[in-house]
């Protein structure tokens, strides 16, 4: 039995995901048929990009899931039509991406990257660097990314903490919770690096 799948993304981006999708369906042995264009009462899966113009689910009637491309979930989250099951992209290479890219931000702010950067040519200002073990951060959001950041920054020697709405333990980082937690999070950052979802 072949199943129907829908995908919903600015048109553009289809040219980028279509062979890697039929390649993956696939792999596992599903036989579907996946197109931009299926009548809403035929589409058994959706796989959803935020910048999609679909914004009316109630037509998917027959639809079983919503399959998001993306971790990131809020811009659907909240659709009122929203009346499926949905399924948020966890993916190795999305968290990696983070990891480098809160370091990276991080190791340029803490090193004050900038400064030489954009200082004359020629020019160096021999200050001696500040040691990680010196320096707080705090994230705000200790979910799936979150916690992976923090741990990466912990692998530098920084003095990490974390916040979440509910508790989580992580090792290695001191880990805060709720309204209360939140100020005693703040309080001791140097920086903070916000990993929330708009949700």
């Amino acid at each position: 039995m072949s199943v129907n799948v829908l995908f919903a993304a600015q048109s553009d981006a289809w040219p980028e995901y279509e062979a890697p999708l039929r390649r993956e369906i696939a792999v596992v042995g599903i036989k579907a048929h996946l197109n931009t264009d299926i009548p809403a009462d035929q589409v058994d899966y959706i796989v959803y990009a935020p910048n999609s113009d679909l914004q009316d689910f109630a037509p998917y009637t027959r639809a079983k899931a919503v399959l998001n491309l993306w971790a990131g979930v809020e811009a659907i989250v909240g659709n009122p039509t929203l009346h499926l099951p949905l399924a948020r992209m966890v993916d190795p290479a999305l968290t990696q991406g983070m990891i480098e890219w809160v370091t990276g931000h991080i190791l340029r702010l803490h090193l004050g990257m900038d400064a030489h950067i954009t200082a004359a040519p020629g020019t160096w200002e021999p200050v001696p660097p500040p040691l990680a073990f010196d320096t707080r951060v705090t994230i705000l959001g200790l979910g799936e990314l979150g916690a992976a950041c923090a741990t990466a920054l912990a692998t530098f020697g920084f003095d990490v903490a974390g916040w979440s709405r509910t508790p989580k333990v992580i090792d290695g980082i001191t880990c805060f919770s709720g309204s209360d937690g939140l100020e005693a999070a703040l309080e001791r950052s140097d920086f903070c690096v916000l990993l929330l979802p708009s949700t």
